[in-house]
């Protein structure tokens, strides 16, 4: 296939970045150059400022003769020529809900973040309270976006859409330049949500490897150039007594400033201790969300590939008390509830859990793929644990505990006749 166009930009560029990452999840071929550089602006040439007034970049030169600038809304048209793709979803109103994404993240993340990392490179006038303003604005927006993110894979739906790759584009854009990581810890959904993002097979080349940043930048103020002074005529010294040294005066607080809080002291969980596993559980959770979980290429198959059986087991957890259910989406609730309560081990399990049967006749079960082969370091994170048993499950040994596992992760599982309902997920 031929290329529908040139990209211009420097591949290091946030911005270019998801213009790219969107064709190529879209399955397009585009020409760029690997040796762009935005050296002293050689490539603003008139040639270019002829089809790109604007003079800025990134810029889409169409080999149909469009010519755009702005990524938005190169990466829009990008997503428009294969709708097939689905990262533009067909319903009206999801489609909206994305597109809401990809403003927020434009005016909320990005914008907001350029401006304070101007300030600190002195591209902008410094000032102190502006800055916390602006650092607070984007810590606040990130703190309400990582409680929308705690039970989601991705912003909309269960597949990626362009507004995942709009939000993570500006979220790893300010992880690598002022949101450092004593301030990352406040956010461990939005950061863990960004990582899938970036990493996801189709679009991960186009991100290579994300470093984020330790320590935020302090601000530091410009040097002043020394002015020569004339040489002076030198004159016969007197002898006077030695002037008692001043105390320097304190530089003006602006000059060498650190924003970022001192990182919290972390309490280590034994299971890191744990030899370290072949089985990545953010890989399992990638492949669960992105692929059919039967048949052939579905991520049973691959978690089977890739399962470790000594670091990792699998639970069977079940309610002890569903003669006290009702209503089943009040059930399903419930499941909901106890997954969020497990917030702080999340990092360590995956579940999934349904309601079977019908209102007022309906059991709550589930599996735990869980790190160790112990599920009680994990569950007992939730106070409520108590009130489920937890069942170790011979998957390789016993037909009828694969069946179950399957059963559970694929939401067909039936038990005596009553079929699931409804479920969640913890990821």
């Amino acid at each position: 296939m031929a290329p529908i166009g040139k990209l211009h930009g420097f591949s290091g560029n946030s911005r270019f970045r998801r213009a790219l990452a969107v064709a190529t999840y879209a399955g397009l071929e585009v020409e760029t150059d690997p040796n762009f550089t935005m050296k002293d602006g050689a490539w603003k040439t008139k040639e270019f400022l002829k089809k790109f007034p604007l003079g800025y970049l990134p810029a889409f030169e169409g080999a149909d003769g469009l010519n755009l600038q702005e990524s938005g809304a190169i990466a829009d048209y990008f997503a428009s020529l294969a709708p097939n793709s689905d990262l533009v979803p067909a319903d009206k109103e999801v489609a909206a809900e994305v597109r809401e994404w990809q403003y927020f993240a434009d005016q909320e993340i990005f914008i907001k973040t350029g401006v304070a990392m101007r300030m600190l490179n002195n591209r902008l006038p410094y000032n102190k309270p502006v800055f916390e303003g602006v650092l607070g604005e984007v810590m606040g927006r990130l703190e309400t976006l990582d409680k929308i993110l705690l039970k989601k894979t991705f912003i909309v739906g269960e597949r990626l859409t362009i507004a995942d790759i709009f939000l993570a584009t500006a979220l790893t854009n300010a992880f690598t330049s002022l949101i450092d990581a004593s301030l990352r810890a406040k956010v461990p959904n939005t950061v863990r949500y960004a990582n899938t993002v970036v990493r996801h097979p189709k679009i991960a080349k186009v991100f290579g490897k994300v470093e984020y940043i330790e320590k935020m930048p302090a601000f530091q103020a410009p040097t002043k150039a020394k002015k020569e002074k004339a040489p002076k005529e030198e004159k016969p010294k007197a002898d006077k007594p030695k002037a008692e040294k001043k105390p320097k005066a304190k530089e003006e607080e602006d000059a060498d400033i650190d924003l970022a809080p001192p990182e919290p002291k972390k309490e280590r969980n034994p299971l890191d201790d744990l030899p370290k596993s072949s089985f990545n559980l953010e890989d399992w959770k990638r492949q669960y969300s992105n692929l059919d979980t039967r048949g052939a290429g579905g991520s049973l198959e691959w978690f089977y590939k890739n399962f470790d059986w000594e670091g990792f087991s699998i639970w069977r957890m079940d309610f002890k008390y569903n003669d006290e259910l009702t209503m089943t989406f009040m059930s399903n609730n419930q499941i909901g509830g106890f997954f969020t309560r497990l917030e702080a081990t999340r990092k360590y399990v995956f579940g999934s859990a349904g309601v079977l049967g019908e209102n007022n006749n309906s059991i709550i079960t589930g599996a735990l793929v869980c790190r160790g082969q112990d599920a009680m370091p994990i569950v007992e994170a939730a106070p409520d644990y108590e009130s489920y048993s937890f069942t170790k499950l011979d998957v390789r040994g016993k037909p009828e505990d694969k069946e179950f596992f399957e059963g559970a992760l694929a939401w067909d599982l039936k038990i005596d006749g009553k079929e699931f309902v409804d479920g969640k997920l913890l990821k």
